[in-house]
């Protein structure tokens, strides 16, 4: 369950290291102005205690995995040429030169090994931001041009198309509109509508591009909430995508880019808010990492969908009945999302409100299991054998509570449950929090027309 080394598999890449790319990598080490960096580079005491917190030393225990081997492999250039030491005496000091090698070795462990959870941050004895030297260590690697090319195509699709499926305009569209028609007789009210490029309301709704590609009830439940909520909302055709895969290459310009895109759009519709659908890594990145990027703050809000929910909720603008959902549930909270962004008592209201039989998973929260599916490694398919191995840990967390239902409000969390659902024979459904709330709400009728027919018959059949 070790899987290849990237490099290996990539070796023409490798080969065209020159001295030029090196330089370009090294630059990122010797920005005088990132004293986070160098503080966090000479920080670490190498005690260990961040090895039983990470997903992939747990579930294959060498060493090499062990996230202060990690941060030692960006520390150990740093030393080798940003310090008086590593410049003279480098076996001394442990200082190491950044070649072939050395860059194999980055790529295998800083994008083939990392889901850049942050977990082993929250354990470490003296808080060294592991999570942020693995994203300066990608950065090195992606300013040499070696990010594995699988994660750097689907970065390719979004800058090209506008989202990371290129998905055309033209299917979107259809997509929607027939999800519409669904959403009408669902509700049974023809002027229910999912709205598109319409200026003025009050939310510019983002999705995740595996929704109309792969989950179009995803879209749906939103679309039935935000009816239920009398909601005025839109989404946009043009730049709807919420991810930024660029987060996680460590392309910053890239990441700019995207983020700029959604940026105009939210301004270009004249929204009053941004609510980003499901998905730990788009709020992390449009949120917090977002203003960064672009170097300006918002002048509209943000906030994530799981707050707006849990906000409708309490506000009685939604009203749900827990008993329509008997199954036991359980909740995966996605790592961007509740360690890194500090949402996670929202969606536990949620759930205590809309189903019956709420069960935690151990441990959760803040401390929870990363599902294995973060850090870019579902679109590295060269890295799919070692992402299931440590996805066993989370089957085993989901197994052991009993649960039929697992809730994520994380697209990447979803596919990787669903992948660990197959492998390891969970047999359990995923769900949204925007499914969960849709199947648990009590609509009222919003008219009094007269009942369509032809709808009561097709029900009837």
């Amino acid at each position: 369950m070790d899987g290849e080394v990237f490099g290996l598999q990539n070796k023409d890449n490798m080969e065209k290291l020159t001295q030029e790319k090196i330089q370009k990598g090294l630059d990122v080490l010797s920005a005088k102005h990132d004293g986070k960096l160098i503080t966090h580079l000479n920080s670490c005491v190498h005690c260990g205690l961040c090895a039983n917190s990470c997903v992939y030393y747990n579930a294959i225990p060498k060493a090499k995995f062990i996230p202060a081997t990690k941060v030692d492999l960006v520390a150990s250039i740093y030393r080798r040429y940003q310090t008086f030491g590593g410049k003279v005496f480098p076996k001394l000091v442990g200082a190491k030169d950044l070649n072939d090698e050395m860059a194999d070795e980055m790529v295998d462990l800083l994008f083939g090994a990392c889901t850049m959870c942050g977990r082993c941050v929250s354990h470490c004895s003296i808080g060294v931001d592991i999570s942020y030297v693995i994203k300066k260590g990608r950065e090195m690697l992606s300013n040499m041009g070696m990010v594995p090319d699988t994660l750097q195509s689907t970065i390719n699709s979004a800058l090209e198309s506008g989202n990371n499926m290129s998905i055309s305009k033209t299917d979107f569209v259809e997509t929607l509109e027939w999800l519409e028609e669904d959403l009408q007789f669902e509700v049974d009210d023809d002027n229910a509508k999912i709205y598109l490029d319409q200026k003025g309301k009050e939310i510019l709704y983002t999705l995740n591009p595996r929704e109309p590609k792969f989950f179009p009830l995803s879209i749906s439940a939103m679309a039935k909430v935000f009816y239920a909520a009398n909601e005025s909302w839109t989404i946009s055709t043009k730049m709807y995508d919420v991810t930024n895969y660029a987060y996680y290459s460590g392309n910053y310009e890239e990441a700019a880019i995207i983020t700029q895109r959604l940026y105009d759009e939210v301004e270009n519709l004249e929204a009053k808010k941004c609510v980003l659908a499901e998905c730990g890594h788009g709020s992390r990145a449009f949120r917090w990492e977002g203003p960064n990027y672009i170097k300006k703050e918002y002048p509209f809000d943000v906030l994530t969908s799981v707050e707006l929910l849990a906000k409708y909720l309490k506000e009685g603008r939604v009203v749900v009945d827990p008993e329509k959902i008997q199954e036991k549930v359980t909740l995966h909270d996605p790592c961007n999302l509740a360690r890194s962004g500090g949402i996670w008592k929202e969606q536990r209201y949620i759930l205590n409100t809309c189903v019956k039989d709420f069960v935690e998973m151990t441990p959760h929260g803040l401390d929870n299991i990363c599902c294995g599916g973060g850090g870019g490694q579902l679109a590295m398919s060269e890295y799919n054998e070692r992402r299931l191995a440590i996805g066993k840990l989370k089957a085993e967390q989901i197994r052991a509570t009993g649960a039929k239902i697992v809730a994520t409000p994380c697209h990447n969390c979803v596919d990787q449950l669903q992948q660990l659902n197959v492998t390891f024979k969970l047999g359990i459904k995923i769900m949204t929090l925007g499914e969960i709330v849709a199947d648990s709400l009590i609509l009222e009728k919003k008219s009094e027309e007269k009942p369509n027919i032809n709808k009561l018959e097709i029900k009837a059949l």
